[in-house]
């Protein structure tokens, strides 16, 4: 029960956090989101994002005063070859410009089991809004052995339509849809 209701509690969200919340901030160090897609129906393509940063507000008696917020800028991607990140860049796709940014704002949630939860949120890139579910698998949560205070390991995945997003550039030749894989660490804020 209470590793269902920690993770209602760290992935709920509502705009408006009680007294009673309590913050954690991600690890960027050991926060991923790998993302692949389908090139000409020869092989599976990945790229990643890391080192971004995002918040996680929970308050353990009440799951709906929860929030999750992540940001990440667009040219932080890594894809292996730097002729393909030049042409995610390019305005092809992104366009990319300094301080151009990828969000992701929970609005709210479906605990689906003892740690198992469906995730609402809005997901900003490319300077277009969705709503997106992410289904979302609590790993672990508790005193970190190292670091010496509460700490929440998360992993999700999500699919996506790269033209839902103005991304949509060759398909339906390179896949349009993204499958999404995410995983987080967060430690409990000072």
């Amino acid at each position: 029960m209470m590793k269902s209701f920690f993770l209602a509690a760290a992935l709920a969200s509502t705009a408006t956090l009680a007294a009673a919340a309590d913050n954690y901030v991600l690890d960027a160090s050991h926060s991923q989101i790998v993302f692949s897609y389908n090139h000409l129906g020869y092989s599976t393509t990945y790229g990643m994002f890391s080192g971004f940063e995002g918040e996680i507000a929970f308050d353990q008696e009440n799951a709906a005063n929860s929030s999750v917020s992540v940001s990440m800028p667009v040219q932080s991607m890594f894809t292996g070859w730097e002729a393909r990140l030049g042409h995610f860049m390019s305005p092809d796709f992104f366009g990319a410009e300094d301080g151009d940014m990828i969000t992701f704002t929970s609005t709210g949630i479906e605990v689906t089991g003892d740690t198992t939860a469906n995730i609402t949120g809005d997901l900003t890139m490319n300077d277009v809004t969705k709503s997106v579910v992410l289904d979302a698998t609590l790993n672990k949560a508790g005193p970190h052995p190292r670091a010496e205070k509460d700490w929440a390991g998360f992993d999700a995945t999500a699919t996506l339509l790269r033209s839902d997003f103005g991304l949509g550039a060759f398909a339906p030749f390179v896949g349009d849809e993204i499958s999404v894989i995410i995983s987080i660490e967060a430690m409990k804020a000072d």
